[in-house]
């Protein structure tokens, strides 16, 4: 422990009612105690926590807000930008996070750091891919997505209902990068969205997905992944996932010190806590849902269990094969959104 951290714990826990909370932004998997109750009992403070969905909700509360209202923010790792943008988020210090010690593919610099300067750091991944129980399918099947649409599997297959990392796979189907999607090929995405879906039962939330996986209403999640299916597998061991040979989408989030925070350096300690391995092994099991940790120094604090469930030791072959969400403009964004509809309503 650094003087400055005992420093800053002493104080802390000496002081009544100095920073004796902090507020969070976050999402589900932060709201674990398993998580957050080291922290806590390390600096005698109470960690508030709120939870939100999606990028433009996040971004509402904090604008919204009044300036040291919020400490801690948890955001879409491609979304950085725009809280920066908005003046949401400080800069932190680059040299007191462990990205050394990270995958190299989720230091992910084009997304955390704006002119030079970082404001945010990778704390958690996964991959939207393909969801199945092994037990109902053929394991093989699963690696290439034109088994999808063979006939094979009709009317046992849910799709994940978002439509970005959706459309990034079947645009991956077709041999399209997801950063090559542009207005002029989103219409070779049609006939194959269009196919997946009346191979398909239902399209579904995270919640509804899982049980219908879980409780073999569907034998297939396209979509899905780790987070979909590891907090599962205690219980169904059978449920499992994979990367095709036509690759998959990979999902980040980072984490980030709230702009105006009245107690940056608390905040940034909790910062710091996350990306720990101690804090990144925490998370990526939080009973929410599991994801890969940022840190690689986390496999020295998982289990054995945890890490097979995770697929481990093949993360440098799904990192290689997996691509980024498409980042569209807006006119793209909507033309993806008008399609997406258009196969809803098929």
């Amino acid at each position: 422990m650094t003087r400055t951290l005992s420093a800053l714990a002493l104080i802390l826990t000496a002081t009544p009612g100095l920073a004796q909370e902090l507020n969070a932004l976050v999402w589900c998997d932060h709201t674990d105690p398993a998580l957050i109750r080291p922290f806590e009992e390390k600096f005698g403070v109470k960690v508030n926590l709120k939870e939100y969905e999606g990028t433009a909700a996040g971004l509402a509360i904090l604008d919204q807000s009044q300036p040291g209202d919020w400490d801690v923010l948890v955001i879409d790792a491609v979304d950085v930008k725009r809280a920066v943008e908005a003046g949401h988020l400080a800069e932190l210090p680059a040299d007191q996070l462990p990205t050394a010690d990270f995958f190299p593919e989720l230091v992910m610099a084009e997304n955390n750091t704006v002119g030079g300067k970082t404001y945010a750091v990778t704390e958690k991944f996964g991959y939207n891919t393909i969801s199945y129980d092994k037990s109902k399918v053929d394991p093989a099947d699963m690696e290439d997505m034109a088994t999808l649409t063979s006939g094979k599997y009709d009317g046992r297959i849910g799709i994940y209902d978002y439509y970005l990392p959706v459309l990034g796979l079947v645009a991956l189907s077709q041999g399209i990068k997801t950063a090559d999607i542009t207005a002029d090929n989103l219409g070779a995405l049609r006939d194959p969205l269009m196919a997946l879906r009346k191979a398909s039962k239902q399209v579904s939330e995270v919640v509804a997905a899982q049980t219908a996986l879980a409780t073999g209403e569907v034998d297939i999640v396209v979509g899905g992944g780790e987070w979909l299916t590891a907090v599962l597998a205690t219980e169904n061991p059978n449920l499992d996932w994979t990367i095709p040979k036509q690759g998959a989408l990979r999902w980040a989030q980072s984490i980030g010190v709230v702009s105006g925070s009245t107690q940056p350096d608390l905040a940034l300690e909790f910062v710091k806590y996350i990306v720990s391995p101690e804090g990144q092994a925490a998370l990526a099991t939080s009973s929410c849902y599991w994801g890969m940790p940022a840190n690689a120094k986390a496999g020295e604090v998982l289990s054995p269990e945890a890490k097979a469930v995770l697929r481990w030791d093949q993360q440098p072959d799904f990192l290689a094969r997996a691509q980024l969400y498409p980042i569209p403009d807006a006119a793209l964004d909507t033309a993806m959104q008008d399609l997406w509809t258009e196969m809803l309503n098929q």
